[in-house]
């Protein structure tokens, strides 16, 4: 373990499970589009930036139980914790509705985590996590400018799906502050360099999605009370049946391996 890992201990395995659960989650929502997306294209696009983020998930809880050395593997933090101790932010458990609200969702979640993983590969003492941060900065790229496309195509098309669009954005923008907050866990991880601060990330964000939404002839919502509570591990009734089918097969048959 080096340096930095060890000084943060306890908190840096919660920090790197807070991130991992984003992307397991936001991973899962994705796969749920597998069948039903639009256009076989944009099927196989949706079901490919869904495994994008479970690999990254894969990754982060691998180092996670490597760095705890009480020998949980990946599978026993994807399916085998409860609700209350998942960790991750409200924005990425939100439920699909409709293509435009995946689409935002999208965009929100990629405008932030493509320069989170850049400044994890430029700047963090861990060596484990700058290989994962640079395989999957170049894989939030590309989910920034597919949803980034979707969003200026929707919200610049026709009266329906512009009214669809704005929809979205009115609906999610409220859950976006959470992913600038950091959790006791995150700021031992900033203080040891593991990882970057979240605010330091919230100018570069703010412009990339007044871009888009300039392009998209989209209004920025104002939000008067953020949603937040997922980083304390408080969801909204949807996570709960999000489990139920992610955890289905390991609870039902426990111990299972392929």
């Amino acid at each position: 373990m080096n340096a930095a890992v060890a000084s943060a201990g306890e908190t840096a395995i919660r920090a790197i499970v807070e991130i991992a659960d984003d992307c397991l989650i936001l991973g899962h929502r994705l796969s749920e589009w597998c069948g039903h997306a639009p256009t076989l294209e944009e099927d196989l696009a949706l079901a490919n930036m869904g495994l994008d983020l479970l690999g990254q998930a894969r990754a982060l809880y691998a180092h996670a139980g490597d760095l705890e050395g009480k020998g949980r593997s990946e599978d026993d933090f994807a399916f085998l914790r409860r609700e209350r101790d998942y960790r991750n932010c409200l924005l990425v458990e939100r439920r699909n509705g409709d293509f435009a609200v995946t689409m935002a969702r999208q965009l929100y979640f990629a405008a932030f985590m493509e320069p989170f993983w850049r400044a994890i590969t430029a700047t963090s003492g861990d060596e484990t996590l700058r290989g994962i941060a640079a395989k999957a900065e170049k894989e939030m790229a590309y989910h920034l400018r597919h949803s980034g496309e979707w969003v200026i195509r929707l919200g610049d098309g026709t009266a329906e799906s512009a009214m669809r669009m704005q929809a979205a954005i009115d609906e999610l923008h409220r859950y976006t502050g959470e992913m600038f907050m950091a959790s006791p866990a995150r700021a031992d991880a900033i203080a040891a360099k593991l990882l970057p601060d979240p605010e330091s990330l919230r100018a570069g964000w703010d412009q990339t999605i007044a871009t888009v939404f300039a392009a998209a002839r989209l209004e920025l919502p104002e939000v008067r009370v953020p949603q937040k509570g997922g980083r304390d591990g408080l969801h909204g009734e949807d996570m709960g049946h999000l489990l139920a089918e992610l955890q289905f097969m390991q609870r039902a048959y426990p111990g299972q391996a392929w």
